[in-house]
C-alpha cells in the first residue's frame, strides 16, 4: 500500500478573514506518495495549471509540498484530502 508523503497545493487567491487579516487561498492538486517502488505523484486529473493566477507574468507554477495534516479521528499522516481541495469563504464575491 502506498503512503502518502505530502500535499501538493497552488495558491489560487486570498480572502480576509472576520479579524481583517489576509489569509491565502489553496487548492490540493494531488500528493507524493511512496511505495516499495520509490516515491511518485499523483495530480488531480481536472488541475489546469493555466488557471492560476499569474500576477508576474512567469512562465511556471509554484507547487507546495505540505506533510499531511490527520483529520479528526485519524491518527498519522496516511489521509485523504477532501473533495475539492479549495478552501471555502463565505464572504467570497459568488452572487449566488
Amino acid at each position: 500500500m502506498a503512503k502518502k508523503l505530502y500535499d501538493l497545493t497552488v495558491k489560487t487567491g486570498e480572502y480576509t478573514d472576520s479579524s481583517g487579516a489576509t489569509k491565502g487561498r489553496y487548492e490540493n492538486i494531488g500528493s507524493v506518495m511512496e511505495n516499495d517502488k520509490g516515491q511518485f505523484m499523483m495530480l488531480k486529473r481536472t488541475f489546469n495549471p493555466a488557471g492560476v493566477p499569474n500576477s508576474d507574468g512567469r512562465d511556471s507554477v509554484l507547487v507546495s509540498m505540505f506533510e499531511p495534516r490527520p483529520r479528526d479521528g485519524q491518527s498519522g499522516g496516511n489521509y485523504q484530502a477532501p473533495a475539492g481541495g479549495q478552501s471555502s469563504d463565505i464572504n467570497d464575491d459568488i452572487p449566488f
